[in-house]
């Protein structure tokens, strides 16, 4: 980041050793910076022709806070593109304002990305899951009171976010909800033991925006003692047919490029409709970053041109 941004941020913790209280102060204060004004110098300038409101979802048993994207003119019923941020144990809404606005006003659309839940000791993966889950469920049988299409529907996510979509994805399809496509980002969508066991993951352990390190936190904290890790790794699901059409973007620099290899993989022997569009030289979260990865202009026009030839009114499934 920049050399301001840089010196508010927390020190970079030992991630083999972090106590439950520590993880918090951590994310808390990453948070802050990432949520900044002076980050945006690295995160990107919000597109103008986009309003950004904080909203909340009321969710069986929780409130969830979701930032809303809306095109700043104009109040036609839209398409819903509902967008999970990356990060898994830290991360917010705010740091992905670059694409997720860019996406509103350019498709346009209404993005609704999700505050979810992050990874601790008291918080698995599972909730987080439910809160991509539930947030779509709920934007979908309210969909008249948030002026969006159900029949448009796509998801967007990015590393654990893009998880999350991958989970949500497959549970569309088994409910019957319409959903029209899935862009997932630098997936990580393996948290069993088999995590670590791809070629990428050995060459980019110590990459610059993601660490073997972290990802041994995030397996910890994303799957207790004793659950099932395959239900909340996408990778190993069991039925992949029929899902909605995937576009997976995959930085070659990236601990977990091989995941999303790996997915984009499964879902075609599967049948389903899949893109895999690698960026050579970019690393993890790079579409969060614009400001220091040039790939990710590019990243974000094919994300735009895919959903809207995706969510067209007169394109069917």
């Amino acid at each position: 980041m920049s050399e301001t941004t840089m010196a508010q941020r927390p020190p970079e913790p030992d991630w083999s050793a972090i106590t439950d209280e520590e993880l918090v102060g951590y994310r808390e204060a990453e948070n802050r910076v990432r949520a900044s004004a002076a980050a945006r110098v690295i995160t990107g300038e919000p597109d103008p022709g986009a309003a950004i409101a904080w909203r909340e979802l009321a969710l069986p048993g929780r409130d969830l806070p979701v930032r809303v994207h809306r095109p700043a003119d104009g109040n036609d019923v839209l398409p819903l593109v509902l967008h999970v941020h990356g990060g898994g144990f830290v991360g917010t809404a705010a740091q992905c304002d670059w694409v997720t606005s860019h996406v509103a006003a350019r498709l346009p659309a209404v993005v609704v990305s999700v505050e979810h839940r992050l990874l601790d000791a008291a918080t698995p993966l599972a909730a987080a899951v439910d809160d991509g889950w539930d947030a779509l469920r709920h934007l979908l049988d309210h969909a008249g009171q948030w002026g969006v299409d159900p029949a448009r529907t796509a998801v967007f996510g990015e590393s654990c976010g893009a998880l999350i979509c991958a989970l949500a994805a497959i549970r569309a399809e088994d409910a019957g909800l319409p959903l029209r496509a899935q862009v997932l980002v630098n997936p990580a969508v393996d948290a069993t033991a088999t995590m670590f066991d791809y070629p990428s993951a050995t060459e980019y352990a110590v990459s610059p925006t993601l660490t073997t390190g972290q990802l041994r936190l995030f397996q910890r904290l994303a799957v207790p003692p004793g659950a099932d890790a395959r239900a909340v790794s996408p990778l190993y699901a069991e039925d992949l047919d029929g899902l909605a059409p995937a576009l997976v973007v995959v930085p070659t620099d990236d601990p977990v490029a091989d995941h999303g290899r790996s997915y984009a993989g499964r879902l075609r022997a599967a049948g389903t409709s899949v893109r895999l569009s690698e960026y050579p030289g970019a690393g993890h979260a790079f579409l969060s970053m614009p400001g220091v990865a040039p790939q990710a202009g590019a990243a974000r026009a094919e994300i735009l041109e895919f959903l809207r030839t995706a969510l067209d009114a007169g394109a069917d499934r």
